[in-house]
């Protein structure tokens, strides 16, 4: 197929650097548009970004001139957008009411009622709210990824949804690269762990109960369970690492979730997307795993693995999850997100 042209809202930050390295040599996806702040428009995209991940810049992206963050600035009709939530808001409407498609790894219109908050592994059919943004007079559309904490819960959590999920304790112990850059200083977190990220706990617990709700027409009826989360910042580099008891309306043996966990597969692995992992899910079975320095990169950052699958004397059953979150939890779970659209047709 004839590649997509796509461009990258926000392209000079952290999250817009890792979008970039994970669109590069994307079989359907070419990065031909760059926008970031008013300091940076002008350059060109090697004079305005200070590269800070692993490797080079990848040269055909650094030779572009970095544009204003609007529309008219002939940007490609998909766009993902890697915007502070400061500023996200209004640009990200803009685009979408110009005809754009926003693949928004930005908190701002998540929880709207008519906007997906997609992982595509768990919730494929929530795209069917697109439908319902053109009433808003948006010619194109907006559409969202969770928090990256977020992400290795619910896709810990999606192999048990047939078991009925009905209440969950989560505790994280989130990577330092999720706060960005410079992130938290090295004298607050080196041999350290800080009880608290602002807005984390609740975006874990309202987020989780809409991936994991049902398509009900024109809006999400979300999954009638609870959950509380813990939030902790640790000095790991990459990969969000989450505990996690579960309280379970079915009753099942460990034997009968492992399996689940085993079997599970959804849509992006029927349609063979390209960012898909063979197995979004993947149950280790060794004691002391998962761990983010030996289980975050797999399959490219996009696999979620699982460990510690036992009984819980509180709730029914509890489990360690993990997942790479500036790939998976980010840029990589958008990218994701895009290659669905494409395959189910709403970016002809």
């Amino acid at each position: 197929m004839k590649k997509i042209e796509v461009g990258v809202l926000g392209a000079t930050g952290m999250v817009g650097q890792n979008f970039i390295r994970f669109l590069d040599g994307h079989p359907w996806f070419e990065v031909t548009w760059l926008g970031a702040s008013d300091r940076s428009v002008g350059k060109p995209y090697h004079e305005a970004a200070a590269w800070r991940l692993e490797g080079d810049m990848p040269e055909a992206v650094a030779r572009l001139t970095v544009q204003e963050c609007k529309p008219e600035t002939k940007a490609p009709k998909l766009v993902f957008s890697a915007m502070d939530a400061s500023v996200a808001t209004e640009i990200e409407r803009a685009f979408a009411e110009a005809g754009h498609y926003v693949v928004s790894n930005s908190r701002n219109h998540r929880m709207e009622p008519d906007v997906p908050l997609l992982v595509p592994e768990i919730n494929a059919a929530h795209l069917k709210l697109l439908e319902h943004q053109h009433k808003r007079g948006w010619k194109g559309a907006i559409v969202t990824n969770p928090n990256c904490s977020t992400v290795a819960l619910t896709m810990g959590l999606a192999p048990l949804k047939p078991f009925g999920i009905t209440q969950v304790i989560a505790t994280t112990m989130q990577a330092v690269s999720g706060a960005g850059y410079p992130g938290v200083a090295s004298f607050d977190i080196v041999g350290n762990v800080i009880p608290f990220i602002g807005g984390e706990e609740a975006k874990m617990e309202s987020e989780t109960l809409k991936i994991l709700g049902e398509f009900a027409g024109d809006h999400i009826e979300f999954l009638p369970a609870r959950v509380s989360s813990h939030c902790n910042r640790v000095p790991v580099l990459d990969g969000h690492t989450v505990t996690a008891s579960v309280s379970l309306s079915r009753k099942a043996t460990l034997q009968e979730l492992i399996e689940a966990y085993d079997a599970f597969t959804a849509e992006p692995q029927k349609l063979k997307l390209p960012s898909a992992p063979p197995k979004p899910v993947l149950y280790l079975h060794a004691e002391n795993r998962p761990q983010p320095r030996r289980d975050a990169w797999r399959d490219k950052g996009m696999t979620v693995t699982v460990g510690r699958l036992r009984t819980c004397a509180v709730l029914d059953y509890k489990f360690v999850c993990m997942a790479h979150n500036t790939i998976r939890g980010a840029a990589g779970a958008a990218v994701l997100n895009a290659e669905l659209m494409v395959a189910q047709g709403y970016l002809k």
